[in-house]
């Protein structure tokens, strides 16, 4: 069963049996509200079985939780297919999203991440969190369920000091420029950026905008260990895990590694930009 699918599954069946014990009801109590045998409560919140449209329902009305509906709806359509559209898979807002990203996170050793035109999620302030999901939500025309998505975020950036995991970001220069928060906001996330600079789990490399590119970075992408990728177009997010694509990602990876820069001179650099955000 492919990777981005069973984690999907495994993120729903735990909030379907978070919804359980919130309404103080037991497997057993809940499979005869549900008229289910009780080895079909257990299947569903362990991940071993796909839920239906009916089944997500059912359990809904019998913890009394009609308002989740459309949220349980939502992830159940995230694993329908490796190319995700956004609009599906954020139907019931970004919750749900950042708890994949903690699960895949806290699988995974290795990470390694490009981003083009933003900071990477796992670098980000709240503040800038909360502006970057906000205007995604607007845009996107989805539910903004954007303080939960920010805790959930910021949660997931406590990998970041396990020592037995390490992260490998590569941030092109224009990404420190893009002026889509405000200054204030933009000015603490530079100083977060630079601050991470020297910790023994995490290196951040910055690909200036004058470097010699042998490829451009088109759009972000994150490799997880050597078993996936994802990368999010405007409208799509792709979950891949075949042999090809997992050898382009890597060959993209080393060519942009290439034409980075590290420590102090990173640390400039970024303070260069830092240095000409007009005062808040």
């Amino acid at each position: 069963m492919s990777t981005d699918f069973q984690n999907g599954r495994d993120t729903l069946g735990a909030r379907l049996r978070e919804l359980r014990v919130e309404a103080g009801l037991d497997g057993k109590t809940l499979a005869e509200r549900l008229g289910w045998q009780r080895s079909k409560v257990s299947r569903l919140q362990n991940g071993k079985q796909t839920p239906t449209v009916a089944d997500l329902d059912a359990w809904a009305a019998a913890v009394s939780r009609p308002d989740t509906i459309a949220e349980l709806r939502g992830r159940l359509s995230g694993l329908e297919s490796r190319y995700r559209s956004w609009r599906r898979q954020l139907a019931a807002g970004h919750l749900a999203r950042q708890e994949q990203g903690i699960a895949e996170t806290a699988d995974t050793k290795t990470t390694r991440a490009v981003e083009a035109v933003r900071i990477p999620g796992l670098l980000q302030t709240p503040d800038y969190a909360r502006h970057t999901l906000t205007a995604a939500a607007e845009f996107r025309q989805v539910v903004r369920n954007v303080d939960d998505a920010v805790r959930a975020r910021i949660r997931r950036q406590e990998a970041l000091y396990d020592p037995d995991k390490t992260f490998h970001f590569l941030v092109w220069e224009p990404a420190l420029h893009a002026r889509t928060v405000p200054p204030r906001v933009h000015a603490a996330q530079l100083d977060r950026l630079m601050s991470v600079i020297g910790l023994d789990t995490i290196e951040l490399g910055i690909i200036p905008l004058g470097a010699e590119l042998r490829r451009a970075p088109s759009h972000g992408f994150w490799i997880y260990d050597r078993r996936l990728v994802i990368v999010e177009t405007i409208g799509t997010e792709m979950w891949l895990t075949d042999d090809d694509s997992l050898a382009t990602y890597e060959r993209a990876w080393d060519w942009l590694a290439d034409a980075a820069v590290h420590g102090e001179h990173a640390r400039r650099l970024i303070g260069r930009v830092r240095g000409s955000l007009a005062p808040a």
